[in-house]
Formats: structure tokens, sequence, C-alpha cells
């Protein structure tokens, strides 16, 4: 039996293909082959169009079908991983009324901000376990003052991975993990936040059904099926926001586990059975995909935008006839601390661990007489981690401490300078495995329509490629670095 995941990025979608018994990925592709168009209208805003990931996710799983060369019939269910916090509304025809206000989107932050005061902290950390911020609620309030007559149009509202799988199905679902990823979910009662929507403006109605994660949600359509090449067999069986997601693809569900992405933004997500939350919302809690009310599972979460995207900034600024592998050469030749040359990476929107500051990427301490070329690539590899280690001094604070990293051996973390210093500075290991986002939902899938029995069973080949431990003869130069970088930092926050 086979399953097949799908990944909705901001970046690209992908599709991969899991054999279900040994839990080897047969084929996968991804589109665009470059990265998908994101419009901005004005600085902060981002904004993509909910038709191109149905587009190119056909034109993936059209690979995948082609590659694989397997017969539909034999595909039992579909996992969906999406990208987070982004906000979709259709009207009663299941008609896109206006572009996704993605994830990296920050006009509503003031929006969350008001509501917090308006409110109370109190009230919205203990029950929110967040502030409003800039969240998919948040989006929905500006629609509602800036675009009213969409605003009375809408019949539901969805985040991305729910508009994917109504489009399987043609059923407008959401889960209880997707609801808090966009501060919808009220914690201490176990149910929608009303008093944030009464706040907003907006009715209850707006919110889809709400179904589990892993679960039979809903089956293919006959008009999805025939679109796709599919089987009307086959079941939706799980969906999550890429980081859970991503904690999910590495067996990352229970308290202490931690998990990390850096791709075009970068996360470090770690888990909890504590109602815990930072009092000023720079790093986020949200319901885990193995969530309950009896049995809590929460995702600590800090998220810094600007991680691949720097570094394919600098490719493209500076050595863009370079490879990635020969950029990370040409990075290794200068010493850890690039000699006094500091990136700030923060130059793709509000910064939630800046409380929600835009200050742009910055770079200080240049000196023309010895900065080149490699030191740049360093710097920017280098403020990146730093960035990490700044929101993880964060986590600490409520009980969220790096011992072990684990992630994909994709994106950022296949670089040597990257690894070595995310581990030198923290002082924790890191594990990499033959993952992905898209294999994780495949695996979230089979757990869900129950051909897999347990977690236990369904990551029994989950892989380790390597294990990075810190050096402990470069501690002391990383933690310079660190303080240095830290020192920058503050001078520009405030």
């Amino acid at each position: 039996m086979y399953i097949l995941g799908f990944d909705i990025g901001s970046s690209s979608v992908k599709v991969s293909l899991m054999n279900g018994e040994n839990g080897q990925c047969v084929a996968s592709s991804f589109y665009p082959k470059q990265e998908m168009k994101i419009t901005a209208h004005q600085a902060g805003w981002a904004e993509q169009e909910p038709e191109l990931w149905w587009a190119n996710l056909k034109l993936a799983l059209a690979d995948v079908l082609k590659e694989s060369a397997i017969n539909p019939e034999k595909i039992l269910s579909i996992g969906i991983s999406y990208q987070m916090h982004g906000l979709v509304v259709v009207d009663k025809n299941q008609q896109v009324l206006r572009p996704s206000i993605i994830w990296c989107d920050s006009r509503a932050a003031a929006i969350g901000e008001k509501a917090f005061d308006e409110i109370g902290g109190q009230r919205c950390l203990s029950s929110l376990l967040n502030s409003p911020g800039n969240f998919t609620a948040s989006k929905l309030k500006w629609v509602k003052d800036n675009e009213p007559e969409i605003f009375s149009r809408i019949h539901k509202i969805m985040l991305p991975g729910d508009y994917i799988a109504m489009k399987l199905t043609g059923e407008i679902q959401t889960t209880v993990s997707g609801l808090s990823e966009g501060i919808m979910w009220d914690f201490k009662e176990n149910s929608l936040a009303g008093f944030l929507f009464e706040n907003y403006g907006f009715p209850a109605e707006f919110i889809p059904q709400i179904v589990p994660t892993f679960a039979v949600q809903s089956q293919l359509s006959a008009s999805a099926a025939k679109e796709l090449g599919l089987s009307t067999k086959t079941l939706i069986s799980y969906r999550a926001g890429d980081q859970p997601n991503n904690a999910l693809s590495l067996n990352v569900l229970n308290p202490g586990e931690i998990a990390a992405t850096a791709g075009t933004s970068g996360v470090v997500y770690g888990v909890s059975d504590e109602i815990k939350y930072d009092p000023f919302s720079r790093v986020n809690t949200f319901a885990h995909v193995n969530h309950s009310a009896q049995n809590p599972r929460l995702g600590v979460l800090l998220c810094i935008n600007g991680t691949g995207i720097l570094n394919a900034w600098m490719k493209r600024m500076t050595t863009e006839n370079l490879s990635y592998e020969e950029m990370n050469k040409l990075a290794a030749s200068v010493p850890v601390g690039s000699e006094g040359l500091v990136v700030l990476p923060f130059g793709n929107g509000a910064e939630r661990v800046l409380n929600n500051k835009n200050i742009g990427s910055l770079m200080a301490g240049i000196n023309f007489n010895i900065h080149q070329k490699g030191h740049l690539l360093r710097a920017a590899q280098e403020g990146i981690v730093f960035s990490f280690k700044y929101g993880m001094e964060i986590m600490q604070n409520i009980g969220i401490h790096a011992s072990v990293i684990r992630a994909g051996k994709a994106n950022m973390f296949l670089s040597p300078i990257f690894r070595d210093t995310l581990a030198g500075v923290t002082g924790a290991t890191i594990e990499l495995y033959n993952t992905d986002g898209s294999v994780g939902a495949a695996r979230g899938a089979g757990v869900g329509a129950g051909y897999y029995k347990s977690f236990a069973e369904a990551f029994s080949n989950l892989k380790k490629l390597e294990t990075i431990t810190p050096d402990a003869t470069k501690s002391a130069a990383y933690q310079d670095a660190y303080e240095n970088w830290k020192s920058q930092l503050e001078k520009a926050v405030k």
C-alpha cells in the first residue's frame, strides 16, 4: 500500500509517494523549480494566489505518478503539510475571494497589539497562550476593516492546508492544531476563542467543521480524482502546519524533544506537556499534532523569517555563478566570528522574536581592508544561527532546553558551517535524518488512516544520517562571536 504526502510551502509545493510497508520514498517532485511568486503591494505585505498552490501540486503529483508508475488504486491516503498562519477566504460556492495573506505578511501586527491591550494581556496569554499578534485571526480583522465588500461575502475561512483539502474533497474542514496556530483556540475552555471573535467582530460560523488531526477526515471527490489521476477510494487522513508536521516527521512528539528547520524561514520547535507561554509572545505556543485536553502536547515555536532567504540573497548578490557547496567552501576559509563582520538576518518582515519589529537586515563592522566575499557568506550563516541562539535563550525561560536537536538533512542543514556553528554556540548535539515535510505528511496520513497502529510503527524505519557534536576547542570563539552579534542587535532594536 502507498501513501501520498503534500507539502504546501510558500516557495514550492512538494509531493512524495511513500511505500507504507517499508517507509521508503518511492518518488517525489516539487514545483515550481524557481521560487513561487509572492506579491507585496506594500512594504511588509505578502500574498499568494491559492490557485498557484493547487496548480503546482498537480504538476508535482503528475511527475510522481509518472515516475512511480503505480496503480492509483493502491494509494490509501493523503496527508497535507502547509505553510502556517495564512488566511484563505471563500464564498458559498467555494470560490476564493482574495489572495491569501501568508505567514510573512506583517500588516496586521498593530491590530493584534490593539486587541491584546483591549482584551487584557493576562486573558490572552492564559487562554490563547499568545498575543493575537500578526496571526490569522488578526489578518481576518484587517480584511474586515479594509475590504468590507469582500468581508461581507465570506462564507468560511481556512488555513492553506484546509484549502488544499477542500480542493481534494469539496469539504471545508480544519483542526484544533490549525485553529491554535491562527490564535483562534481557547485552551482554558477547550473551544473556539469566542472572546477574540467578539472583539474582532466576526462570527464563529466562519470557522469550518473541526476534525481530528489524525483521522479519516474525508475522501477524494470524483472531480478531484479525475483532475489528478487518482482514485476516489483515496482518503484524506492527516493535516498539520509545516512546523508541527516537521516535528512529526522527525518523531518529535514528547516533552523535551526538539526539532528544527532552516528553509526560507528558520524554526526551532520544542514539545512541552505544560501550559506555558512567553509573556511577550516572542516565541509562540500552539497545539502540537498529538495534543488533547486530557494529554497536553504543546509546541513552543521560535520562528526567524530571514534564514535560507538571506543565504539565497547572498548568492544572487555576490556569487551567482557559485553553487551553495562552493559558497560554503569559500565561507569555511574564514575564521569563526568572520573577523568582526556581523550580519543581522531580519530582512523578511516583522520578527516575532523582536516583539514584531521590522528592523530589516543590517551589516556591521565592515572593514574594507580585511573583509572579502567569504566573510560576507560566513557572517550571513553565523547571523542566522545566532538569531536561533537568541530565540532559544527565550525558550529556556519557559522550560525548553536543547540538548539534542533533530532536523532533516536539507536546506541550511546541508551546510557544515551552519551545523557546526549551531552545535558550537548552543552546546547541543544535532541529529540529521532522511526525511522532509512531504514524507512526514505521508507518515501522518498512514497513522490517521489506521494503516500504522502507533507512532512507533510509523517511525520504525526513520534513518539517522549524521550526528554533529559541539567542538569544545571552538566554544569560546563561538560564544565571543555571538556576544558581538548580540551587541549589534541590541543597538539596532533600541
